[in-house]
């Protein structure tokens, strides 16, 4: 029997269009359907019912009067909002199904099975409001989804509680916010074949980043089972990045994260017609494994970039993954809503003074800082308990959540990735969160003083007490290209992509230190050397932290790799330089495993460190692990934008040597583009610029170990701090002697440190010296870009032209 069109439409005649009929999730399933099945996107078959269905339904048992009165009462204050959401959802699940209506879906289930093999097929039962993911709103959660629905009694049970679910608290709540007519929204189901994530895996993806608004990547979580899990934040997921812009290059691979989550548990079919679903404890195995590899993380990625260009925006979509067959699937797609609306001149920076010790961390939501008083609440249940202005703090959110989280200064949570809900509603009320800390509701208690801060990267903290923070408004239009490039100065990649806004010229020194120190924590050669480590407790914690890498340098190569990855992604295809390791002794061998292999000095600021370690039997095994690092990084991720620059290189004879050691670790200057820079930073490096301008494609100018050397003034000396000028005649004649020296041979200069910064005269004088560029921190970029503009126009007025 072929089913009435007017009462229910499958997926393949449907498209964006059809919202007023299917609800944007809907439409947005027969659009992918229809429209990009040839372009290789996968999404599991099936149908949705109309609008014209739901009001069928609405009118055979008579609840528009019963919605319109129990709406008034809750008007005049006779009701409450959760007696009104009962007193609707009840007279839905009361309600029989319109004979026509009822015979539709049960033929078109019918149909589905035939198409799925002739077995009774399980179904997802989506809700779609017509009136969802409009630009101005995104209904996103607020109905309900069943999943592992079976047989045709189960499925017309299962749409009767999604017409209930349009007439939850937070749903009510939600419309009356945004002032839609309850009565002129209406439902409609879509029901899917299920895609066995039971025994795979799903989650969400984003064509964008979802703190930063940083277009160029995907952004995908992962979990085991199925994907309400991740939906919900009731788990920790593996977190990967993908690079958009070289993806149409199937010879690379550009994932810039792969960051494995706890993945505690997992959502599975229970086979049970009262409970269909139910979760479990994953298996050791399970959390210390990536649900996704490398081959599906890419595919998914194309299909978000495939998706984002057919619907010319931002695009939020679910996916699943097939246990049985190994094939992956889009399941939902629907318009971003927050980052994409977001005033693309415009940044607000925070920075925080004074704070007090760090009480908790998670995954950093929003780009705020806040203060507040903590409410911990177990369930959504205790909103009377909530003080308004208040900092939430809770094991995990979900929509019934939402008229909480709306009266919140910030949120705070032990559970959930950056596209739980938690995350997605923080973000759209504009309020800073902390998810996935682990330890909230445990470390933090009513009343305490706390502020919590997601303007440090990637990493949220709550801090104890209110800290001392300022905030400033930064518009960036109108800012002027110059001839002397602005590039900044990056240490933390977690932080990289916070600053893409900034129309900097790309980075002029990215410490691969403070990656290896922060992001690796162990020291290389304690890889390199693992089996014949003395320190039992050392292994223990080598092996901890590199677990599910077969070979433990790989650990420290590949994590190196995409961490600067993230800078390089930042300011692609612009040149980032990345310096080489600068540790002192004493800082490597505070790194796990280093005190096995750094000798004790008394003057390690003049002692083995910089260029010195690379060719040195001591460290010359670690630096190969550097340079297979940068190697992953230009040639299989694909940054070729990428410059490497030798720190602390005291003669022309050990830049040789340093040059042939990274040509034997496949880093040959001039080969596939590679341009290597030197640090000028010793007295040597200026007196003898041109022989190292021979061997090097630039210089940049380490302007505070080049004061101290040059004045012979211990940079860290409180005594002789007043000595200490970067200023002084004798500094400015070694940075004017060695552009001019560089620039007589056709090399670039240019200079990294803080001076610029701390005096507007500095950057002029570097101006006037014709200096090629310099690098600054971000949030003293806008200020030094405006002393080099002043600078160039006060040597040639007129001649600066304004950015677009």
């Amino acid at each position: 029997m072929k089913a009435d069109a007017s009462l229910v439409v499958w997926f393949e005649e449907l498209g964006q269009h059809d919202v007023p009929r299917v609800g944007g999730k809907n439409a947005s399933l027969g659009e992918m359907v229809g429209r990009l099945a040839g372009k290789g996107i996968s999404v599991p078959a099936g149908f949705a019912t109309t609008a014209t269905a739901y009001w069928r339904f609405v009118d055979e048992n008579g609840l528009r009067e019963a919605i319109a009165a129990a709406l008034a009462d809750l008007g005049d204050g006779k009701a409450t909002l959760a007696e009104t959401g009962e007193a609707i959802r009840n007279a839905f699940l009361r309600g029989h199904w319109p004979k026509e209506v009822a015979e539709a879906i049960t033929a078109d289930y019918n149909e589905l099975c035939r198409r799925s093999g002739g077995a009774m097929a399980d179904v997802a039962v989506r809700s779609s409001a017509t009136a969802e993911d409009l630009p101005d709103a995104s209904f996103a959660g607020q109905q309900e989804t069943y999943l592992h629905i079976r047989g045709e009694e189960a499925l017309l049970d299962a749409c009767r509680r999604c017409y209930a679910s349009l007439f939850t608290d937070r749903a009510i709540s939600y419309r009356q916010t945004k002032g839609f007519d309850h009565l002129k929204v209406a439902l409609s189901i879509g029901i899917q074949r299920m895609v066995r994530s039971d025994t795979g895996g799903a989650g969400v993806m984003f064509s964008i980043d979802t703190e930063t608004g940083f277009e160029q990547v995907v952004l995908i979580n992962a979990a085991w089972g199925l994907g309400e899990n991740v939906v919900q934040g009731a788990v920790d997921p593996d977190e990967y990045e993908v690079f958009k812009p070289l993806l149409a290059n199937p010879s690379l691979s550009p994932i810039i994260e792969m960051k494995r989550g706890g993945k505690a548990r997992k959502m599975i079919y229970a086979d049970d017609g009262d409970q269909p679903t139910r979760n479990v404890p994953t298996s050791e195995a399970e959390r210390a494994a990536f649900v996704l590899d490398e081959r599906e993380i890419l595919q998914l990625a194309r299909w978000a970039c495939i998706i984002e260009e057919h619907y010319g925006r931002p695009m939020d979509m679910e996916w699943a993954k097939d246990g049985n067959s190994g094939e992956l699937f889009i399941v939902q797609a629907r318009p971003e809503t927050v980052q994409s609306r977001r005033e693309a001149g415009a940044l607000k920076t925070y920075r925080i003074k004074r704070k007090g010790r760090t009480l908790a961390s998670g995954l950093s939501v929003g780009e705020a800082v806040t203060g507040g008083t903590v409410c911990a609440l177990e369930s959504a249940r205790e909103i009377d308990r909530f003080v308004d202005g208040a900092v939430l703090v809770t094991g995990t959110t979900d929509p019934d959540w939402v008229p909480i989280m709306k009266r919140a200064a910030a949120i705070v949570t032990d559970h959930g990735g950056r596209t739980s809900h938690a995350a997605i509603v923080s973000r759209e009320l504009g309020l800073p969160a902390v998810v996935g800390t682990g330890n909230a509701t445990r470390v933090l208690h009513d009343g305490q003083a706390v502020t919590v801060s997601c303007a440090e990267g990637e990493e949220g903290f709550v801090y104890e007490g209110l800290a001392d923070f300022e905030a400033e408004d930064i518009d960036l239009r109108g800012i002027p290209a110059t001839r002397t490039k602005v590039m900044l100065n990056m240490a933390n990649p977690a932080a990289a992509f916070r600053w893409w806004r900034l129309p900097a010229d790309g980075v002029g020194l990215a410490r691969m230190e403070f990656v290896i120190n922060n992001q690796i924590k162990i020291h290389p050669m304690a890889l390199v050397r693992y089996e014949t480590l003395a320190d039992k407790e050392v292994k223990r914690r080598i092996a901890e932290l590199t677990a599910g890498y077969a070979d433990k340098t790989a650990y420290f190569v590949e994590r190196l790799a995409r961490a600067l990855a993230r800078i390089a992604a930042a300011h692609y295809p612009a040149p980032v330089i990345v310096r080489m390791s600068d540790f002192k002794t004493n800082e490597y061998a505070n790194l796990i495993g280093g005190a096995e292999f750094e000798p004790k000095e008394q003057n390690p600021m003049l002692g083995f460190r910089g260029a010195s370690r690379y060719y040195s039997p001591q460290y010359r095994d670690g630096f190969a692990l550097e340079c297979r690092a940068i190697r992953l990084l230009r040639k299989q991720l694909g940054f070729d934008n990428v410059i490497v620059m030798i720190p602390f290189c005291r003669s022309p004879k050990e830049a040789d040597r340093v040059l042939e050691v990274m040509a034997a670790n496949g880093l040959e200057r001039g080969k596939d583009g590679l341009q290597v820079y030197v640090m000028c930073e010793i007295p040597s490096n200026v007196i003898l610029a041109r022989a190292f301008a021979r061997r090097f494609d630039g210089f940049s100018i380490g302007s505070n170990d080049l004061t101290q050397l040059t004045l012979g003034v211990d940079r860290d000396s409180e005594v002789l701090a007043e000595l200490f000028d970067e200023q002084d005649e004798a500094v400015e004649w070694m940075i004017r002697h060695v552009i001019d020296e560089a620039h007589a041979v056709g090399a670039k200069v240019g200079l990294c440190g803080q001076a610029p910064s701390d005096h507007p005269s500095f950057a002029e004088f570097l101006v006037t010296c014709g200096i090629d560029s310099m690098s600054v921190s971000p949030d003293s970029f806008v200020a030094v870009k405006r002393h080099v503009v002043a600078a160039e126009q006060a040597a040639a007025p007129g001649k600066v032209a304004t950015r677009a």
